[in-house]
């Protein structure tokens, strides 16, 4: 898989970013979420997922499919 980087909201360029990977889809870079009561409010976590954690104003470098 290959990224293409679309944004940070952080000054130094380090995370959190998004990209945009050649499947189509898109990869988050943010902290990795270890509290065991948030981790206890996900549905569905897979074995081979994680949750992580972006502020909010990250979400303008997400794609619009208008």
């Amino acid at each position: 898989m290959r990224l293409r980087f679309l944004g940070t909201s952080s000054e130094q360029g380090t995370c959190p970013a998004v990209y945009e990977t050649d499947h189509g889809t898109l990869a988050v870079q943010g902290k990795l979420v270890t509290d065991d009561e948030a981790l206890g409010d996900s549905v569905n976590l897979g074995s081979d997922e994680v949750i992580i954690e972006i502020p909010r104003e990250l979400l303008r470098f997400f794609p619009r499919e208008d």
